[in-house]
């Protein structure tokens, strides 16, 4: 008989050939995939947004780019200032011209009625005058320093180099403290050493009566611009404004010797405000949260619409 041999067993894969794993295991490769592709670590999503092209903004970043691009502009706008101070000229000798004059007229006398009865005149007309030069400069020198920009296209090609309209504003008020408080220290010193002013009693409460002030008036400065079609009309709208203010916000006549109808009237205007939010404090009153609040409320309410009106030429 023959004897059946044993069934043909079929041969062990080589360990050169390709390994074949079973549908469905996490080795499986999809199709058309190398190997190395397989080995490959996975990819992080924002190295991957990166690697498509994606531009990604960090929050962080955007701050810092936007705070060092408006303090370059900051500091260009002080240098163009230094070059051509006369425009600075009426905002700062004018105040100081009427501030001589009435301290040679009202020097030692003390007022005799009213919510300030007994205070001396040239402690109210000090501090009131750092606001009248926070008005000249937000009315007469800001408007027409961009008007001028705008006439002369340099609004234009501040746009068109990716200048934001918040830097430029932004700008704008940084240079608007530097000045004001360089005009506030003059006539300070001039009240303080020529007629024995007090020195200010919470200088806290005066500087952040100043700061809102300028932010204020700043947003003034910025819509009379936008309002106005040339450098000469933002002038005169200006001058106007800023001569009313003067003559019956309390830095002209004293509050308690002018008619009733015109301190009704100094009321719907900001630099009333301004005065007394920084007479008290100047004179022990404290700071005043309704007239801090009230001009407050102007600046921004000033700012939105200043921003929706602007116009770059």
């Amino acid at each position: 008989m023959n004897e059946r041999s044993p069934q043909a067993v079929p041969p062990a894969s080589s360990s050169t050939g390709p390994s074949v794993a079973p549908p469905g295991s996490p080795s499986t490769a999809p199709p058309g995939s190398s190997p190395a592709a397989m080995s490959a670590p996975p990819v992080a999503p924002r190295a991957a947004e990166a690697a498509s092209g994606a531009f990604v903004v960090r929050p962080g970043l955007w701050a810092l780019a936007f705070l060092r691009v408006l303090l370059r502009m900051t500091w260009i706008e002080i240098k163009l200032l230094i070059r051509e101070p006369v425009t600075l000229v009426f905002s700062f000798a004018f105040p100081v011209l009427v501030l001589v004059l009435l301290g040679g007229i009202f020097g030692g006398q003390r007022m005799d009625s009213g919510a300030y009865a007994g205070l001396k005149m040239m402690n109210w007309y000090v501090p009131s005058y750092i606001g009248l030069v926070v008005a000249s400069i937000g009315t007469v020198s800001l408007p027409v320093h961009l008007s001028t920009y705008r006439e002369r296209g340099v609004l234009r090609r501040f746009r068109a180099s990716g200048v934001s309209e918040w830097v430029l504003l932004g700008s704008q008020f940084l240079v608007g403290v530097c000045t004001c408080l360089l005009g506030a220290l003059f006539v300070s010193v001039l009240g303080i050493f020529a007629y024995g002013v007090v020195a200010p009693v919470s200088i806290g409460g005066v500087a952040v009566a100043f700061v809102v002030a300028v932010f204020a008036f700043s947003a003034i400065g910025v819509l009379i611009a936008s309002l106005a079609p040339t450098a000469r009309a933002a002038q005169g709208i200006g001058l106007l404004i800023w001569f009313i203010m003067m003559f019956i916000s309390g830095t002209s006549a004293p509050l308690d010797q002018l008619p009733h109808w015109m301190v009704t009237l100094a009321r719907a205007l900001p630099l009333y405000h301004v005065v007394i939010s920084l007479v008290d404090p100047w004179n022990g009153h404290g700071s005043n949260p309704l007239q801090l609040t009230i001009v407050a409320g102007i600046g921004l309410a000033t700012t939105l619409l200043a921003t929706g009106l602007f116009q770059w030429e």
